[in-house]
């Protein structure tokens, strides 16, 4: 039950992130609305998550999953560039999710 709340925790923070790009600087209503909730939402079943998976294997996978998909989101959806470096930070990023929970397991 606890890697779901991470994904919901996951969804709801890309979602935030990406509402937040639409805002235009918290200048338009309902995009902020969208972000602070989300925010909530996420910070929300965060904190449920780590009741039963550890606080490093659970931020680890928040913060480097939501990192790489708001990369992609960036991508696809506001025409940013895709360079040999941006590539190598994602395949960092998801690298040490990987090697955190393979350490974080004991």
């Amino acid at each position: 039950m606890g890697y779901l709340l991470l994904a919901g925790a996951i969804a709801a923070e890309v979602a935030a992130t990406t509402a937040m790009k639409y805002s235009e600087g918290f200048s338009r209503l309902w995009p902020s609305l969208v972000t602070a909730l989300g925010y909530v939402v996420s910070f929300a079943l965060l904190a449920r998550t780590l009741k039963t998976v550890s606080i490093g294997t659970a931020y680890a996978i928040w913060a480097g999953v939501g990192t790489a998909t708001i990369a992609v989101i960036g991508l696809v959806l506001f025409g940013e560039g895709l360079s040999a470096t941006k590539v190598a930070g994602i395949l960092l990023i998801v690298g040490g999710v990987v090697v955190l929970n393979l350490g974080g397991a004991h």
